[in-house]
């Protein structure tokens, strides 16, 4: 007779283990991370048709509108490690985060097109408040975290009551002051919180969190390989598309490598500093990845005579995105006591990327030197470490 696992309706929502062994992501966790991914692919959609028809201010609004779903995202992640009671009224209040994402990412057009949205903010409202819910359960089944979980709920309903009123406010200055200033404030609220007690977050299990949003992620840069290919069935052998296909897969494989040639649970366990440090950190690589798979699409759409740029455009936005992810690898994995050598090759490999790219040849040039330069980091790196061991 097969198990069946029976669900409460509620029950104390109590903190994890923090030392719980072989701890994984739920099955509700990886939906999770599956319907976030829609917002991330709307996001990524947007800025590559900006950057195709050289609209390039449309990156800050992909960076604004990347920053709501990362830190959606975010917050739910490390509550979820924290306080995780899996009963029908915690499944209900996921599934309410998720439909808020899935609102915002519906609103993106209208973002892009009119710098505001009531969709976007509603969505976000949507899954701000839900987390509010969720501090307040734990506030209530947790005594010795009570101040921790009262400020996290009060912090984040006051700034979300904030980024309702935003949308009162018209013009590009007000409402990009605007943007920064609620970004601070959303970020100082854990700062905040924390100071009255650590939440009993699992270190590896929020690295298996952050790894694998990395990889679904990752997808957005193969999908634009894949239109490559098509691109190349459809038109024959075509020099551009064959160099962005094969650049394209050196690009993702060696990224790929990258995030995972070292473990990141260390980073998440060497203090307070270093944990906030890692975790803000991770929307630099998480919006670095996206936009690298925008930029390749951009670059297909350019090979294929359907954008309006330049190849010295797209080829800056791909190197600039692969350039930050790289460097933001860089720092954590010297944060974790990676040799200076290897520092020093991130350093190089970011400006050796820039470098070819504002030179401007042919985009097809551009992502396969990307490509190529990516694949003999990964190389130094399997040599080195070879050696040592």
């Amino acid at each position: 007779m097969s198990h069946v696992n029976v669900v409460p309706l509620s029950r104390r929502m109590q903190p994890r283990d923090p030392h719980e062994p072989h701890r994984v992501a739920t099955p509700l966790e990886l939906l999770f991370d599956l319907v976030f991914v829609v917002a991330i692919a709307s996001a990524a959609a947007q800025w590559h048709h900006g950057l195709a028809e050289g609209h390039l201010g449309d990156l800050v609004n992909f960076v604004m509108v990347f920053f709501a779903i990362w830190w959606a995202w975010m917050n739910y992640t490390w509550f979820a490690s924290s306080y995780d009671c899996d009963d029908v009224t915690y499944r209900l209040l996921t599934f309410a985060i998720m439909a808020g994402s899935l609102m915002l990412a519906a609103g993106i057009p209208e973002l892009f097109s009119t710098e505001q949205s009531g969709l976007v903010v509603g969505g976000y409202a949507v899954m701000r408040f839900a987390m509010v819910a969720m501090w307040l359960r734990a506030a209530a089944g947790h005594p010795e975290g009570r101040r921790t979980a009262l400020t996290y709920a009060s912090g984040i309903a006051i700034v979300q009551v904030l980024w309702i009123a935003r949308l009162l406010l018209h013009g590009q200055t007000a409402l990009l002051a605007s943007f920064f200033a609620l970004v601070v404030l959303e970020l100082l609220v854990p700062i905040v919180a924390e100071r009255h007690g650590i939440t009993p977050f699992h270190p590896h299990h929020i690295a298996e969190r952050y790894a694998l949003l990395t990889i679904i992620v990752l997808g957005e840069v193969i999908l634009a390989s894949v239109q490559a290919v098509q691109g190349a069935l459809e038109q024959g052998a075509e020099a551009g598309l064959l160099a962005i296909v094969v650049g394209g897969l050196l690009i993702v494989f060696s990224m790929w490598w990258l995030y995972f040639k070292r473990e990141h649970a260390g980073l998440f366990e060497g203090g307070i500093r270093s944990t906030f440090v890692t975790g803000y950190g991770h929307y630099l690589v998480f919006v670095s990845v996206a936009a690298t798979g925008a930029a390749l699409a951009a670059a297909v759409d350019l090979v294929q005579g359907e954008a309006h740029t330049t190849d010295r455009v797209v080829g800056v936005a791909l190197a600039g995105a692969v350039a930050v992810y790289v460097w933001c690898l860089t720092a954590m994995h010297a944060m974790a006591g990676a040799p200076v050598v290897e520092t020093r090759v991130g350093v190089v490999v970011g400006l050796v990327l820039l470098g070819v790219a504002a030179i401007g040849p042919p985009v097809g040039v551009t992502v396969l030197t990307t490509g190529l330069v990516l694949a003999a980091a990964v190389a130094h790196h399997v040599w080195t470490t070879r050696a040592v061991t």
